[in-house]
This record gives structure tokens, C-alpha cells and sequence, in this order.
């Protein structure tokens, strides 16, 4: 096992997130539907002067189905006052009503680790977007099993680390990528990350992973998908964000986009276009993960994008 570090001399200064407001909170709440859960929520945060700046619910059946809410709202002395409301909302919802929430300080950008391997279109994308403030988050480290973005990585001043992962044996790549990852991060975005993670891997990180990877109609699977796209004469490229089970690709899906392609175009004229899509669905999943916008229920999310 091989570890290789480079760590930048400075950090590159970020512009202003207006998603960062320093006096807002995001509220997820979710179980079985009943009457008044709305109005224990408003009650909740209303007696402690907090004012809703957003509120989107959603529920599959009025009469007993699924609940699912995700409320912002700001309050000027919210650190102070975010315990007190965590502990009402559990005597409120939890007791009274058994329902799931979790409640975090929108101030905090959620750290994310970035797992890749040679290809970097959704890695450097998503470098961008965070040094331009356009994401919310903060990426603690980049993990590729290939040292070819090292350098790329180190010029937005994130630590990059080369773990190899070579035949079929990845426990000791496994191993090292949780001593890095452990108390580091909130969640882990596979921006082309060419490996399979074990069962046992997803379940000892203990957070949750979202995976980028193309669309077709039909799919083709293996090596050199793209020109095979093209030699069934595929209309349609798109992408799909996910996140990641033990099940390979059949995770809960978050984004899915696709754009329209014809006959003129070659399997690298496909691959581009593909690789756009890709770039944008990463992107917006990444968004809305980091926004608490995805609430996850089984083997699906609903998103309040």
C-alpha cells in the first residue's frame, strides 16, 4: 500500500455562499402522516421567535401514509437556541406524534470526501463549483486509486490522496480509505470513482455515498459503452445520480437528466455530450444532498428541489 499526500501551501480564497446564512437551520422530518403535525412544527419554532423562510411537505396518503417535511428557518441566536429546539421537537414529534427529524445549523457546510480515479470532468466540476461558492460544502480530501489528477487537485488546495486498488482484493485499499475517511466527513461523492466498494465497506463508513454514472436506452454495460451507443444508434445520453447500496446501481435515485443525440454524431461526440450530462446531475445532487433536500424512504428519495 502506497499513500501519497500533497498538501497545498495555501488554501484559495472562496467567494460568499448564499447558501451558508449564518442564522438558518434546516428542520427534515418524516414517519406516518397524521392531523397537527404541521402545526406542532410551526408551534415549536414560533415559541422560540424563529421565523420559516421555506416550508416543503409531502405525503403519499393523508390518511395514514407516508409524512415527509423539510422546513428552513432562521433565528438570530439560533446556536445558542438549537438545543432547546432540538429537545422541544423531541417532546413534540418524536413522543407525540412518533415521527423521525433531525435538525442541523445551515451555517456548517457539510465536509465531503471525493473518491476518482483517471477520469476528472465531475471531479474538477465539483472543485470549481465549490471555490466559485456555488456548492455548499467543504471537500476535506480527494481519494483516487491513480495519481494522475494530483497535481489538478492540489491547485484548489485539497488534500489528494493515492490509495491503489488493484485485483480482487481490495481490503487493504478499503482499510486505508476508512482510517481517512473516519470522523472527516458527512458524506462521500464517487465523481467516477472506477472501483466496486464492498458491502462491508458502505456499511463501516457510516455515511451516505452518492455515485454518478451514465444512462442509455437501452444500457450498455462493460467497457466502451459509448461506442456501442453509437453502433445501436442510441438517441438519447443522459446520466444518473444515486446513492450507493450494496446493490450495484440500484441505489435510491436523486437526479437523472438526459440530452437528444443523432446519427452524426461519433462515440466521442457521444462521450462528451455524456460526459456533460454527467457533470450536471453530479452536481445538482451534490447540491441537494448538502441542502437537505433528499429525504431517502427505502429503495427511493423524495427530493424538495
Amino acid at each position: 500500500m502506497t499513500l501519497a499526500q500533497d498538501a497545498p501551501a495555501r488554501t484559495p480564497a472562496r467567494k460568499p455562499d448564499p447558501h451558508h446564512a449564518s442564522h438558518r437551520a434546516s428542520l427534515i422530518v418524516q414517519g406516518k402522516d397524521r392531523t397537527g403535525i404541521v402545526a406542532a412544527v410551526g408551534a415549536v419554532l414560533s415559541s422560540h421567535g424563529a421565523n420559516i423562510v421555506s416550508l416543503d411537505q409531502y405525503s403519499d396518503n393523508p390518511q395514514g401514509g407516508a409524512f415527509f417535511q423539510r422546513t428552513v428557518f432562521s433565528l438570530d441566536n439560533l446556536k445558542a437556541a438549537l438545543p432547546a429546539i432540538e429537545s422541544e421537537l423531541k417532546a413534540r414529534l418524536a413522543e407525540e406524534f412518533d415521527l423521525r427529524f433531525t435538525l442541523r445549523d445551515m451555517s456548517v457546510p457539510k465536509r465531503v470526501a471525493i473518491f476518482a480515479s483517471k477520469s476528472d470532468h465531475c471531479l474538477l466540476d465539483l472543485l470549481w463549483r465549490q471555490r466559485q461558492g456555488q456548492l455548499p460544502i467543504k471537500v476535506s480530501m480527494v481519494i483516487s486509486n491513480h495519481p494522475d489528477t494530483a497535481e489538478e487537485v492540489r491547485g484548489f488546495g485539497i488534500p489528494f490522496f493515492h490509495v491503489p486498488s488493484t485485483g480482487p482484493d481490495k481490503s487493504a485499499a478499503e482499510a486505508e480509505h476508512l482510517r481517512l475517511l473516519r470522523g472527516n466527513v458527512d458524506f462521500i461523492v464517487l465523481a467516477r470513482y472506477m472501483q466496486i466498494l464492498s458491502g462491508d465497506f458502505i456499511a463501516q463508513v457510516g455515511v451516505p455515498i452518492i455515485n454518478i454514472h451514465h444512462s442509455f436506452l437501452p444500457a450498455f454495460i462493460g467497457a466502451g459503452p459509448y461506442a456501442k451507443a453509437k453502433e445501436r444508434g442510441v438517441k438519447l445520453v443522459g446520466a444518473t445520480a444515486h446513492y450507493v447500496t450494496e446493490d450495484l446501481d440500484e441505489g435510491p435515485i436523486i437526479e437523472q437528466d438526459v440530452v437528444r443525440v443523432t446519427h452524426a454524431e461519433n462515440a466521442a461526440d457521444l462521450q462528451r455530450r455524456g460526459a456533460d450530462v454527467e457533470r450536471a446531475v453530479l452536481s445538482r445532487a451534490v447540491e441537494w444532498h448538502s441542502q437537505d433536500r433528499v429525504i431517502r424512504d427505502g429503495n427511493h428519495t423524495i427530493v424538495f428541489a
